[in-house]
């Protein structure tokens, strides 16, 4: 963990479950509660929140104020309102703080603007697109500094977000953040998607539900650790448990004749084209 970000005060604006999973993930790596507030205007995500030991208030500004961090989890259409209300609140301050968004679709260049301070002075912004395993401590994150963030900054937030994923990505481009999210931020309903149709189709060949369901679950646990913890790609990993003529090859030959590989890409496409809509939106 960073010392830098040891030291720091972070607040966050809005408190739902990614705001309380990065919560979770700091204060398990030695982050002080009294280092950390929310602002939430919701009683009951707020009384969850107190139940943790960490400060709350349902002001905005009264939050972040004093931050050297302050995270964007709020949902994307009121993030203009929030970004209009800090940014001439910092107006007094000599130095900003570092903004790091985690709502969905909204553009650094947005953010920088409607965060301006009364005198005019911007603070640097960095866009996060995490995903929901980091509510057990699992997420991948894709992020994206504007030209202005610091090699400092930028191991601040790289900080921040590992202790909740276990993959950090910074990509070059801001376009890329929306592949990350068709890719990671979307990515955890493909599979359970995928897991809820093999106990459907388990349980309609005559298996217990609740049997299929551990089978499932755990079949899909084990390959995920396979896929991290093997130097083999996901292809080489396909090939050794698929045996010439047998019954994973039967299996995959219908994946392929029905268009498996196209519904995945699609799939992704998808979601990538839905992210760039709310982005121009």
């Amino acid at each position: 963990m960073s010392s830098s970000l040891e030291s720091s005060k972070v607040a966050f604006i809005g408190g739902g479950n990614m705001a309380s999973a990065i919560i979770t993930g700091l204060v398990s790596k030695g982050i002080s509660k009294q280092n950390i507030i929310v602002s939430e205007p919701w009683d009951v995500n707020r009384q969850k929140l107190d139940a943790m030991g960490v400060p709350t208030t349902t002001s905005n500004v009264e939050a972040a104020k004093d931050a050297n961090v302050v995270i964007l989890a709020v949902k994307p259409q009121v993030a203009k309102g929030v970004c209009q209300e800090l940014g001439p609140a910092w107006t007094d301050r000599s130095a900003l703080p570092v903004v790091v968004s985690i709502a969905a679709g909204i553009t650094l260049e947005s953010i920088v603007e409607w965060s301006k301070t009364s005198d005019g002075r911007t603070s640097h912004v960095v866009r996060v697109m995490p995903n929901t395993p980091a509510l057990v401590g699992e997420g991948a994150s894709g992020l994206f500094a504007g030209s202005d963030v610091t090699q400092e900054e930028k191991d601040l937030v790289t900080a921040l977000m590992s202790s909740v994923s276990k993959a950090t990505e910074w990509v070059h481009k801001e376009e890329l953040i929306d592949i990350v999210t068709g890719l990671s931020g979307s990515g955890p309903a493909y599979f359970f998607n995928m897991v809820e149709h093999l106990i459907k189709s388990a349980t309609a060949l005559g298996m217990p539900e609740e049997q299929a369901a551990r089978l499932a679950k755990q079949t899909c646990l084990g390959a995920g650790k396979m896929l991290v913890e093997s130097s083999d790609s996901p292809s080489q990993l396909r090939i050794n448990v698929t045996s010439p003529k047998g019954t994973t090859y039967a299996a995959l030959q219908t994946f392929e004749s029905l268009g498996f590989e196209k519904i995945v890409d699609e799939a992704v496409k998808a979601a990538t084209n839905r992210a760039q809509e709310l982005s121009k939106q």
